[in-house]
């Protein structure tokens, strides 16, 4: 992971995720998924944009499947975009950075 991207568990979803005081963007993947691999970067870069705005994790599906199955996960990468512990948003797929950035400026109105 990064500065800017947190691993997260499923121990520590709901403080990390759910008790956030800003927005979250959680990036549900999987270490043997090509699309989750692609994407990676560019929510690496986005973090980066949105630093001290928005949080930013990472949930590995297969080590976390609480979270996964709890969020009815099917298809990775999915982001999910949280405000006030409540799902806001979803990305489903490996999309470009202005679909991230469209939808986090929309969470942050």
């Amino acid at each position: 992971m990064s500065e800017t991207v947190k691993q997260v568990t499923d121990s520590t979803f709901d403080a990390e995720v759910l008790k956030s005081s800003i927005p979250v963007l959680v990036d549900f993947w999987a270490e043997w998924c090509g699309p989750c691999r692609m994407v990676a970067p560019v929510v690496e870069e986005v973090s980066r944009l949105y630093e001290g705005r928005v949080k930013f994790a990472k949930v590995d599906v297969d080590s976390n499947q609480r979270i996964a199955t709890q969020y009815q996960i099917r298809s990775i990468p999915s982001l999910y975009l949280f405000k006030d512990g409540r799902v806001a948003g979803q990305i489903v797929g490996a999309v470009p950075k202005q679909q991230i950035t469209t939808a986090l400026d929309k969470l942050l109105v």
